[in-house]
């Protein structure tokens, strides 16, 4: 079964909230609503509109994964809406691998330097998955200043995505 990464807007809205809610509420018991996410009803405006980006995946044209970028500085933005469904998770098809490349391209490709994520400690998983990826956790303190703070999330993370010229 192959995957496809490709960039969605406002007409998968339906099958986005139906994945996302599905996961946050029923396998992981978070408290979180649609109306605690408006963002998924105006992705147009919400992630595009301000630099940043929508990527869904798809197996067999069904909906199995997400990632988007919120771009909230010149060269900082924030990974937002990571979501892969339980049966499609883990090295066997790489879903969320190909998200997380997809957006690191995007980013590389538009100059951004610094990329920042929010979770919770119950998503141990996506942790430790973003921390084989080189992310390091951070202190809420060590946010930037226009980084948007989703209330839910208790732990944070950075990635340094600019080398330093002795790396090149």
């Amino acid at each position: 079964m192959k995957s496809q990464i490709i960039p969605i807007e406002n007409k998968y809205s339906n099958e986005i909230v139906e994945l996302i809610l599905n996961i946050q509420q029923k396998e992981f018991n978070v408290a979180i609503t649609i109306e605690d996410q408006p963002d998924l009803l105006n992705i147009k405006n919400f992630y595009y509109n301000g630099g940043g980006h929508f990527w869904g995946a798809f197996i067999n044209n069904e909906l199995v994964g997400t990632i988007a970028l919120v771009k909230f500085a010149d060269k900082e933005a924030a990974i937002r809406k990571m979501f892969v469904k339980k049966e499609f998770r883990g090295k066997e098809f790489s879903i969320a691998q190909k998200l997380l490349d997809t957006l690191l391209d995007y980013c590389n490709e538009n100059q951004i330097d610094d990329l920042y994520l929010g979770t919770i400690t119950v998503l141990e998983a996506a942790l430790r998955f973003y921390e084989r990826n080189h992310f390091i956790r951070i202190e809420k303190e060590a946010l930037p200043n226009t980084f948007p703070v989703m209330s839910a999330d208790n732990v944070f993370c950075h990635l340094k995505l600019k080398k330093n010229d002795e790396y090149n």
